[in-house]
């Protein structure tokens, strides 16, 4: 049976790459459901008969080793995709996850902080890196989109920018003048033809040479995220509109920035306005 599980893995593998799903994504998918055949064996089970008992036990088994909720819901993610893939959705329905107090986990940049880190960065002189920080902290957008960048996906005309997610969906973003700017002194310097931003060996820049990159200015990519969908949603811009930037499949993921700032006496005086004598 284990041979027959390995054969529907592969074929899985195959329907993703079809689906146009990224080689990365594919790899994380394959790992990530290599693991839960191994402990489905372990429990006397079968990958490729499942059940719903067996998916909320795995995710109990998860919480149980110290996995966030956000990394479990991913793994849940991979699951429910092989479920779909299997035309047994309902197999992933309604599954429970504890959620931790994920506010927590967002480490945002102040206004002040973002303008000394520019400053670093510019003084640093290196027209890539200047343009890479930029369009990091100007867009939102993941490490992985901004490596997978083409100079056919930039348009310093109409200023914007057409990213294409782990999941194949694509999104476009409108570019700041300073992104625009700092993008159109680098590509003069170096003069990318295809990938967009490259090493000095002249080969697309890599995830992992990015956070090297970013570690010598004492930031990550993922604080320079959430940097943007902190600041979009202290300026007043919807949900729904953060949500769509930043590519999130799921609004729950953006609702954790929306930390209300505002002082008591504004809550009360909305009810009053609200809910006067008249009403």
């Amino acid at each position: 049976m284990q041979g027959s599980s390995s054969t529907t893995i592969d074929q899985f593998l195959a329907w993703l790459e079809h689906e146009g799903k990224s080689t990365n994504t594919i790899s994380t998918y394959h790992q990530e459901l290599k693991k839960y055949e191994k402990w489905l064996l372990q429990n006397d089970r079968e990958l490729i008969d499942i059940t719903h008992r067996d998916v909320q036990d795995y995710i109990l088994f998860l919480e149980e080793k110290g996995k966030s909720p956000i990394t479990t819901d991913k793994i849940l993610g991979v699951i429910r995709t092989f479920s779909r893939y299997l035309k047994r959705p309902d197999i992933t329905f309604d599954i429970k996850i504890k959620q931790g107090n994920k506010k927590e986990d967002i480490e945002t940049l102040s206004k002040d902080e973002c303008e000394a880190l520019l400053s670093e960065v510019r003084e640093s002189e290196n027209e890539r890196n200047i343009a890479i920080v930029y369009m990091l902290l100007h867009t939102g957008i993941r490490v992985s989109e901004l490596c997978a960048l083409n100079t056919s996906d930039i348009n310093l005309v109409t200023k914007q920018v057409s990213v294409s997610d782990t999941h194949g969906d694509q999104r476009i973003i409108p570019l700041s003048d300073e992104v625009v700017h700092y993008l159109t002194d680098y590509m003069e310097a170096i003069q990318p033809q295809e990938a967009l931003f490259l090493s000095k060996s002249n080969e697309r820049l890599t995830d992992r040479s990015v956070q090297y990159m970013l570690k010598k200015f004492h930031i990550n990519a993922q604080k320079l995220r959430h940097t943007f969908c902190q600041h979009l949603i202290d300026q007043g811009v919807s949900l729904e509109i953060v949500s769509r930037l930043a590519g999130h499949r799921d609004i729950n993921v953006t609702k954790r920035y929306a930390k209300s700032r505002l002082p008591e006496t504004e809550f009360e005086d909305a009810i009053r306005r609200t809910f006067s004598k008249d009403c």
